[in-house]
């Protein structure tokens, strides 16, 4: 029989992989602790997810990436760790305090020579970015913002990859609120979500899969 995933095990396994796959330096090992005390939002992935956010980059030999929903600068800056010599990080934020903290943060990792934040909700970015940089000119997209426009970002950042890059979601399981093993209608983040998921995986366009690491990452990566 399958071995059953209680709370417990479920976070033991979350220490765990952070413990074993997650090493920080002190400047992500102190981030939010920061962010928390300027007024950030307390939301950031795992240091075991950012290290695979990290690889994912490194093996698309990512130049460009683009990030829907910068926060604190967390993730950007393992994102920023995983492009190929030369590459540029475009990661998109709404709120101006967390794109100030975020681009503070950039400097003290060394990265904000590599990082470029646009200020902006992601469903206004996007397109801009369609028309400004064309089709097929990203290696990753990493979308982590609000939950309920995912499956609005999917047909922009569709048209952003190129042939082989990577569509990287997290929070493709759950969230603080809300799993996904809820009845449809309990949650809208949840149904958004679900619905996100389904539309990678049924599509012609992706070979995809979903991680069941943290609150789940889905990576799929564009075909042709």
């Amino acid at each position: 029989m399958p071995m059953e995933i209680t709370p417990d095990r479920w976070r033991a396994t979350g220490e765990y992989l952070d413990t074993v796959f997650g090493e920080q330096d002190d400047q992500l090992a102190t981030l939010m602790p920061r962010a928390v005390a300027a007024g950030v939002p307390d939301i950031a992935v795992s240091p075991s997810v950012g290290r695979l956010l990290t690889l994912l980059g490194q093996l698309a030999g990512a130049h460009t990436i683009v990030e829907v929903g910068t926060l604190a600068g967390y993730s950007g800056i393992w994102l920023a760790r995983g492009l190929a010599e030369g590459g540029r990080l475009i990661t998109i934020e709404p709120e101006p305090a967390h794109a100030d903290f975020a681009a503070a943060e950039f400097i003290a990792a060394g990265v904000a020579d590599r990082v470029e934040i646009r200020r902006g909700y992601g469903l206004d970015v996007l397109p801009e970015l369609v028309r400004t940089m064309g089709a097929g000119s990203v290696g990753l997209v990493f979308l982590d913002a609000i939950k309920t426009e995912y499956p609005d970002y999917l047909p922009y950042a569709t048209e952003l990859l190129r042939p082989g890059g990577l569509l990287v979601a997290d929070n493709a399981l759950g969230s603080g609120s809300w799993w996904i093993d809820a009845k449809p209608g309990e949650s809208a983040e949840r149904d958004a979500a679900d619905e996100f998921n389904r539309l990678v995986a049924a599509s012609d366009e992706y070979e995809a899969a979903c991680v069941p690491i943290r609150e789940g990452v889905t990576i799929a990566r564009k075909r042709g």
